[in-house]
């Protein structure tokens, strides 16, 4: 590989890898690819002691503003005892940091950081076996504290460069190795700045668009109008007054190449092709008919049973259904995607943001016809990301534009890209249907959703170039675990969930942040509210009735007195309202409950969130700032999910590709928000990257409709459908 000669030449190109404090260059002791080994197995994997008193950790799960680069230099700090000043960090190369699965499903701190835990803990077992062989003193005698191994009533001690130098431990992680006790906690739990923001408050952060590398040129990919065309035939010599841009065509891969990014921006809008075929079988406005009557079921999955709520429900006194749809959404990222690709000589070096390097790294290598061993893929920040968007499309695009034509080639995708070709949130329908007693207690509740079947064992996101290049790709559709949150966190007597599983979705699928489970809790909570009604209880007193889990009860009040809750068994169809949202995220991990006021503009439509209380339960919390930014972030990006998002598209493309017709939450929308982090530090951490996300959604239509009498029940919640459902609640009351 000659574009970056070192590691080290890469951090300063890339940039804000760093953890904000100077480091000696033994910190960058193993840079070369092959130095080192990144089997996840082992200790050296995750971590390297320098001679100077410094420490490198290596993490195959990557920051992508989630705070990472401040948690794992905790993590390590706490259990090896060292300052966490001297810790360096490494990330998402695939040549330098074992694979621990892509970053997502709020897995970046329960794995990935757990694993460093214990990869720590057990350099600092042996660590202090050393200490004890040096001090001549029992190893229950002795701590590691800063950077030494010393006797814990006091005395000198050994410094770990003394004992280890730069030596690897050469020891297998020992997931039985003893961790700090939470009582001992010096950096775990507390307030450490993030790394990365001061330089991306001064705009002087370095993001993936910023990256250069010597030789490099510029390309664009040309996609038809229409979804899945094929191209019939391209006229180069329509761009042949463009200096030194290139045509390159696979099968139905056409591309553009040129010295000057303006260069290549040009040569693709100005190339002449001609392209048959394509179109999509359904639009946007008939996508939830389709979803739910249209398209083909290939089977039906009972998911949770309990009890006999056929029988149940027949007998019931009062019978209650409901259906909710929930849109295709984007990542619509704030950057359009962006990635670099040097493929020549049979090796590939590709920088992108993926959030799965390693995985990403067999699928180049594949789709290249290229050995694993010859591909390395670095992670470099990137415009945000929640769930698999475009960039490694637009890796995909370079890396088969370099290869064509020799050169490192840097492929920036556009606004309209961005938001036509990235792929997407799919729609959902959810059905609900629950019997009552005569004194108002739930008797029996099912729940059905319809929506695509993921693809067993899919190893990633089909990408768009490999498909039109014709390459080794495996097919099938990636959704996440849509079908998460549909069981209601109650107790029920008796109970049944099950899915419909589709064979397709229109447009192209991957898993959006919580993917699923906002839908369904948005059908779940606001169902729950509609029996609160109907049993004429408080929904907050109506939900702590069927709650036994201690710590969901706990968040649940926590979060009444937080918003200082207001008990009434009627809404106040005034246009001011507050509403209640819970979930326990995928069933078993991260407690949250959130409260909610709105106000409903009665002439417009327009809804405003007005004020937000959460509390939130992740058992323990590494780094508190870190949890509380993943808890806003969750909170107003679900909002203007709510409000506001869906993709438009025709039978031809997506024609929402811009912020006009794909508007998102601004500034002047952002509310009052008050965050409540309930930390245990004797419980497993669980993740916060989007479990606060899925209660939003509910608490949001509770809230319209304490404060209009209007049940919301298909997103987005625009002020035409607020319109709509005025005139016909007034037209149904005569």
């Amino acid at each position: 590989m000659n574009v970056i000669t070192s590691r080290r030449d890469f951090l300063k190109g890339s940039g804000a890898l760093f953890i904000a404090i100077p480091l000696s260059s033994a910190a960058f002791a193993q840079t070369a690819a092959g130095a080192k080994t990144v089997d996840a197995a082992q200790v050296d994997a995750y971590l390297a002691l320098h001679a100077d008193g410094t420490a490198t950790i290596y993490s195959g799960k990557v920051d992508l503003g989630t705070g990472l680069r401040a948690a794992f230099p905790q993590i390590a700090a706490e259990e090896l005892g060292l300052p966490i000043n001297r810790i360096h960090l490494i990330e998402g190369d695939t040549a330098l940091t074992p694979d621990q699965g892509p970053t997502s499903g709020s897995n970046g701190i329960p794995k990935g950081g757990m694993q460093l835990r214990q990869a720590a803990a057990t350099a600092r077992q042996a660590l202090i076996r050393m200490g004890a062989e040096k001090l001549g003193k029992p190893a229950a005698e002795l701590d590691a504290i800063d950077g030494e191994i010393r006797p814990k009533a006091g005395g000198a001690g050994v410094s770990f460069a003394s004992l280890i130098g730069e030596k690897g431990f050469e020891l297998k992680l020992d997931g039985k190795a003893p961790v700090r006790d939470p009582k001992t906690f010096k950096y775990v739990g507390k307030h450490v700045p993030r790394p990365d923001v001061p330089a991306k408050v001064m705009g002087r952060h370095a993001f993936m668009h910023d990256l250069d590398v010597p030789g490099m040129v510029h390309g664009r990919v040309v996609r038809p109008a229409k979804i899945n065309a094929s191209l019939v035939s391209v006229d180069e010599s329509s761009i042949a007054g463009i200096p030194g841009a290139q045509v390159v065509r696979i099968k139905n891969f056409l591309g553009v190449v040129a010295p000057d990014e303006w260069d290549a921006i040009r040569a693709a809008r100005l190339l002449k092709a001609t392209w048959s075929g394509g179109g999509l079988p359904v639009n946007h406005e008939g996508l939830a008919e389709h979803v739910r009557k249209g398209s083909k079921v290939s089977g039906t999955e009972m998911l949770d049973e309990k009890g006999d709520f056929t029988a149940t429900f027949a007998s019931g006194a009062k019978k209650f259904s409901a259906e909710f749809y929930w849109p295709v959404q984007s990542h619509a990222s704030l950057g359009p995607s962006c990635a670099i690709a040097d493929v020549k000589n049979g090796e590939a070096t590709i920088w992108c943001s993926s959030q799965g390097t390693h995985r990403y790294r067999k699928h180049f290598a594949d789709m290249l016809a290229i050995p694993s061993s010859k591909t390395r893929v670095y992670y470099v920040d990137g415009a945000g990301c929640y769930g698999m968007n475009g960039h490694e499309d637009a890796a995909a695009d370079a890396a088969f534009l370099s290869q064509a034509i020799g050169k490192p080639v840097r492929v920036q995708w556009t606004r309209e890209d961005e938001h036509g070709l990235d792929p997407k949130g799919p729609a959902q329908v959810i059905t609900q249907d629950a019997a009552l007693s005569d004194d108002g207690k739930i008797l029996a509740w099912r729940t059905q959703m319809w929506c695509p079947k993921p693809t067993a064992n899919l190893p990633t996101i089909p990408l768009l170039a490999p498909v039109e290049a014709g390459a080794k790709q495996t097919p099938g559709i990636a959704t996440g675990s849509l079908s998460s949150g549909g069981k209601p966190p109650y107790d029920v007597p008796n109970l049944q969930v099950q899915v419909h599983w589709l064979e397709e979705t229109p447009l192209r699928a991957s898993h959006l942040r919580a993917p699923g489970k906002i839908g369904n809790c948005l059908a779940v909570e606001t169902f729950m509210d509609e029996l609160a009604l109907a049993a004429g209880r408080d929904p907050i007193d109506f939900r702590l009735a069927y709650m036994s889990d201690p710590r969901g009860r706990e968040s649940i009040e926590r979060v009444a007195k937080l918003f200082n809750w207001d008990t009434r068994v009627a809404p106040r169809r005034d246009g001011k309202g507050r509403g209640i949202g819970y979930t326990q995220y995928k069933g078993d991990e991260t407690y949250v409950a959130i409260a909610m006021e709105v106000e409903v503009d009665a002439g417009s439509g327009r809804i405003k969130v007005t004020r937000v209380a959460a509390t939130h339960d992740c058992g323990q919390i590494i780094s508190p700032d870190g949890v509380r930014s993943q808890v806003e972030g969750c909170i107003l990006q679900t909002i203007g999910r709510t409000l506001f998002e869906e993709v438009k598209f025709d039978t031809n493309h997506v024609t929402s590709r811009d912020w006009a017709s794909y508007p998102i939450l601004t500034f002047p929308d952002v509310p009052e928000m008050k965050i409540e982090l309930i930390d245990r530090p004797d419980q497993p951490p669980r993740g916060a990257g989007e479990a606060a996300t899925a209660p939003v959604a509910a608490a949001l239509a509770n809230a319209v409709f304490d404060a209009t009498g209007i049940r919301l029940r298909r997103v987005p919640f625009i002020a035409q459908r607020v319109k709509a459902a005025q005139a016909e609640m007034t037209t149904k009351n005569g």
